[in-house]
């Protein structure tokens, strides 16, 4: 799978002409049978469910997708009884044309591959939906000074692909190494961790990496430690004869007092009390 950078190098040494776009409402239950394409297009699905199967494998057609279809592919196309959906459109020819060491090249697409198929997930809809309108609008006109503008959106339509990309992969990037922190606390959950040594380990500001926890995780970094404890403290409470101390100091505090208050505030009733109503043997 190329990287956003190859796509962003592939993409900038190709010339590209429009041949065909439109906004189409499809009738319930509409179904395109299995066919080889034949152009380079895309389509944008902007309401309504469906499938898509490509070269065998079956796709989710709803809004918020974007195919990219190449000369080859076996595709079917159906939509759902229900949620018949609506979708832009646009076919295209490209050739692969670019100044290397002062030598103009030129690539037929034989040549050089479209580095873009299948199925893509987008992260900001409708600013897709803004550059396909307008696409359309300009395809129904005519004059060079219009030919000209369609390409020039086409090519904002590609940046904006890109960029996209790159937006998701830094939000994935970004809940991975909350997750990774939340896997090093369950690892880790006895030493002494500090808000701070979890954000350098997620490589994120102190404020960026707690605004973060709490919106992937649910809770803030220091909550959710103190749960951990607290429910590591719940089963040796039940399960061992360990003196209070030791099960403190065992779950990350060293002071036996303060533990105790912090498993009451969090679990609504003392170590000891919790003890007594869930076995029978009186802790130590």
């Amino acid at each position: 799978m190329l990287t956003t950078g190859e796509i962003a190098a592939q993409l900038n040494k190709l010339v590209f002409s429009i041949l065909l776009t439109g906004h189409r409402k499809n009738e319930p239950a509409w179904l395109q049978p299995l066919r080889t394409v034949r152009h380079h297009s895309f389509w944008l699905i902007v309401r309504g469910k469906g499938t898509f199967t490509i070269n065998g494998t079956m796709y989710p057609a709803e809004p918020g997708k974007l195919f990219v279809f190449i000369p080859g592919m076996l595709v079917e196309r159906r939509s759902d009884a229900d949620q018949p959906f609506e979708y832009y459109f646009l076919r295209f020819h490209y050739t692969e044309t670019y100044e290397e060491k002062e030598q103009w090249i030129c690539r037929s697409p034989a040549e050089s591959p479209f580095p873009l198929q299948g199925m893509y997930s987008l992260q900001n809809t409708p600013q897709f939906i803004y550059w396909m309108e307008q696409l359309f609008i300009l395809w129904q006109r005519r004059g060079h000074i219009t030919a000209m503008r369609r390409k020039i959106l086409l090519q904002e339509f590609w940046l904006a692909l890109l960029q996209d990309f790159r937006a998701q992969r830094r939000a994935g990037d970004t809940t991975a190494s909350i997750e990774l922190t939340q896997d090093y606390m369950v690892q880790h959950y006895q030493e002494q961790l500090t808000l701070e040594s979890l954000a350098q380990l997620a490589g994120l500001s102190v404020s960026h990496y707690s605004r973060l926890f709490k919106k992937v995780i649910g809770y803030s970094p220091i909550d959710y430690l103190t749960h951990l404890r607290m429910d590591r403290a719940k089963e040796l409470l039940v399960l061992s004869d360990y003196r209070l101390k030791s099960i403190a100091q065992s779950v990350g505090y060293h002071d036996e007092f303060y533990f105790s208050r912090m498993f009451k505030k969090i679990v609504g009733l003392s170590p000891r009390d919790y003890v007594k109503r869930h076995r029978a043997e009186p802790i130590r």
